[in-house]
């Protein structure tokens, strides 16, 4: 397979394949394929074995995105890396010219992988992606969120000649990154991604009326029209749902009602000490949820820099029946962003609404409340836009930053 992009994420090492046996050198980069859904999704894993004991760590890499793994480990020829938080694992032989396996975990179907060592590309390097993809597109839909239109967003990779990268952005979030080159056989790019997340895969073919036909290859049925944003208005047709737009509270003059407990199984709710006069945000997501753990990051940097200043952030975690008996997936996700605020169990994903009854078209994960100091909502946010999305995601953190400001210059009201 000729290599598309190149990996960012460089780490060394060797390792004993066999106790007793002369340590080999292991290539640092791997590319290869996994089969999902009968369709063939490109890998790129970086890897090292870290000590003599066969600790091992690897990445999947995509346009410069990576997804790390929690722990690893190389057992003769048996290379096992967990990534916890999402729940999943790649496990299977590696040898120093291939690696044979699986990927998957308890709500993941193990999909076929196989890898091998990434060789230079030989030859003349592809032409350059075409002018007339890049920018923005919108995809016009009818989602059950009650969406009209998703934002597709196509990026050059100008350090990597015929590739693309490319996102869609939906009021829940984004796809995440997705790369790839034009496919001459078909007519079309293909854009893809493997993470610890799990895979994706499109195709975006140029019509001669100037749209773009967007196919999910990986799900049956879902195929789109996309359009420049000016022919959809020439067109009449909407555009898509602003964050602050989706969803709302039944009564603004009223609190926002929880109670959950934490992983230790102390009751949290809204009346809390802790939160009186403050201005507080409830995030409400799920550790198995990518666009949550794209929010994290987001709002632990909030809380270190205004917690001081009155901030108080509380997330409601809604999982999956298994993980809320024993929620190891939710603690690696809590480590992995060393989270200082407060982590609640809320229930189930399909409990969102009875848990959280003020909501009014509450149906994003994530979704953001934000609480001024009188403890009543000022604004919800849905969805979050990760970094790969650009100057929506530099929009958001800058929108937020100001909210989050002036709630905290607001006195709190006489009781």
């Amino acid at each position: 397979m000729r290599r598309r992009w190149v990996t960012f994420f460089v780490i060394a090492g060797s390792c004993a394949l066999t106790s007793g046996a002369r340590a080999q050198q292991l290539a640092q980069h791997w590319v290869g394929i996994a089969t999902v859904h009968d369709q063939q999704v490109p890998v790129h894993l970086d890897l090292a074995v870290l000590d003599q004991q066969g600790d091992a760590q690897g990445s999947f890499t995509n346009a410069g995105e990576l997804s790390t793994s929690s722990t690893g480990q190389l057992t003769g020829s048996h290379l096992i890396l967990h990534f916890d938080y999402f729940a999943r694992k790649l496990e299977g032989e590696l040898t120093p010219q291939s690696f044979q396996g699986t990927f998957g975990g308890a709500k993941l179907p193990p999909v076929p992988v196989e890898l091998h060592p990434e060789q230079p590309v030989e030859g003349a390097e592809p032409a350059e992606a075409s002018e007339e993809i890049q920018g923005d597109w919108e995809i016009a839909v009818n989602s059950p969120k009650g969406e009209s239109a998703w934002t597709l967003r196509v990026f050059p990779l100008p350090q990597h000649p015929g590739s693309i990268k490319a996102v869609i952005l939906r009021i829940d979030g984004d796809t995440g990154v997705l790369a790839g080159t034009f496919d001459t056989s078909r007519g079309e790019y293909r854009v893809s991604h493997f993470e610890a997340a799990g895979a994706a895969l499109y195709s975006l073919k140029p019509q001669p009326d100037g749209t773009l036909l967007v196919t999910n290859l990986l799900r049956d049925g879902q195929q789109w029209t996309a359009r420049r944003p000016a022919e959809a208005r020439k067109e009449k047709l909407a555009p898509p749902t602003k964050e602050n737009e989706q969803t709302s509270v039944v009564d603004p003059s009223k609190p926002l009602q929880f109670s959950a407990p934490d992983l230790s199984g102390k009751t949290v709710t809204e009346s809390d000490p802790r939160f009186k006069g403050k201005v507080v945000i409830v995030a409400i997501g799920g550790s198995w949820c990518p666009n949550c753990h794209d929010e994290a990051p987001f709002l632990v940097d909030l809380y270190k820099r205004y917690h001081a200043a009155g901030l108080e952030i509380v997330d409601i975690s809604f999982e999956e029946e298994e993980e809320l008996k024993n929620p190891e997936r939710l603690r690696a996700f809590i480590a992995k962003y060393q989270i200082p605020y407060p982590v609640l169990l809320g229930g189930t994903p399909d409990q969102l609404n009875e848990k959280i009854p003020q909501g009014k078209n509450l149906n994003c994960w994530p979704t953001t409340f934000f609480i001024g100091r009188d403890g009543l909502v000022k604004e919800v946010h849905a969805g979050f836009s990760g970094p790969v999305t650009g100057a929506a995601h530099a929009g958001l953190k800058a929108d937020t930053d100001a909210l989050v400001t002036r709630l905290l210059l607001q006195p709190m009201k006489a009781q």
